[in-house]
């Protein structure tokens, strides 16, 4: 592999370092999920920004993942079983793709990528009924003079004759040393706040025109997640502040119809890029979920975001 990269494998567990630019992932093969983003500081010592940064054993209490894949739906389904075109679809929160165990990634030593594949004989009919792959890519590069982490999803329907529906996401939870003292920075824009009380539609929204900057939160209620629309696509990053710990964490979601801000409570916050929301209370049929996607048949589907994490 070319210096500028070096990967190591340990296990399930996957790394891939960028060595002129001091930033590292972590990923597990459990989910192909994101247990570690790091940066290295002037002192050569790295500062993680993932909740419980590396950390891949399971917490007494509290969240226990670190950045969750989404897909093929996104957020929750009621009662954990839906109808898709009348075919019955079961699921926890946030789809099966966290449970299932990817094989090694394929490593892209020119673009330094990590690339992850789900195929349809790997998930079952009662899981989703289609025949659609995933490919994930975490690549590791620059944007201008800052080091940045992208996500790519890519949806193959391998269907010859039947559109697929689906929706996905990220669930990153970013440490902060205090919850109560974080700052989500938003563009300034209009939103549409999805209201979902108990984490499931109620079918009423709220208009929202922020003027850019921090975004009012009560963290106390964020356990029944924040969902918003922008109106417009995000020409600039969110942001996540944690002053206290001398981090921040750029995230260029431009690509995203939604975003998600999410906290249990304990010293995390997620500020999700979705492409889906959660059923609503009285459940719709799965293909009219609000804000499913739809690939035709022999389609392709892919979006991309990116994560730039700074210290001081």
């Amino acid at each position: 592999m070319s210096s500028v990269y070096e990967f190591h494998e340990t296990g399930d567990l996957d790394s891939l370092t960028h060595e002129a630019a001091g930033l590292r992932i972590q990923v597990s093969r459990l989910g192909a999920e994101l247990v570690s983003i790091a940066r290295r500081g002037a002192d050569g010592r790295w500062t993680g920004f993932l909740w419980r940064d590396g950390d891949v054993s399971r917490p007494a209490e509290g969240w226990g993942n670190h950045s969750t894949v989404m897909g093929f739906y996104s957020h929750r389904i009621k009662g954990e079983r839906s109808l898709y075109r009348g075919q019955e679809i079961r699921g926890g929160t946030h789809s099966f793709i966290r449970r299932k165990v990817f094989g090694a990634p394929a490593v892209d030593s020119a673009g330094g990528s990590l690339i992850y594949s789900l195929g349809p004989a790997q998930i079952e009919p009662h899981e989703y009924p289609l025949k659609v792959e995933l490919t994930l890519i975490y690549g590791l590069g620059m944007a201008g003079d800052q080091p940045e982490l992208t996500v790519t999803f890519e949806f193959s329907n391998h269907e010859p004759e039947l559109s697929a529906n689906l929706s996905f996401g990220l669930h990153p939870g970013f440490a902060v040393q205090s919850l109560a003292d974080a700052r989500v920075i938003l563009p300034k824009g209009t939103y549409t706040r999805f209201l979902a009380p108990g984490n499931f539609l109620s079918g009423e929204t709220v208009t929202i025109e922020h003027p850019g900057g921090p975004l009012e939160i009560d963290k106390a209620k964020l356990p029944d997640s924040l969902l918003l629309a922008p109106a417009q696509p995000l020409e600039e990053p969110c942001a996540v502040e944690d002053r206290a710990g001398h981090r921040r964490i750029e995230l260029d979601y431009h690509d995203a119809p939604y975003i998600t801000i999410w906290s249990d409570g304990h010293a995390f916050i997620c500020v999700e890029p979705c492409w889906g929301l959660p059923d609503h209370q009285e459940q719709r049929p799965f293909e009219q979920k609000e804000g499913i996607q739809e690939i035709p048949p022999g389609g392709k589907l892919s979006r991309t975001i990116a994560i730039r994490p700074r210290i001081g």
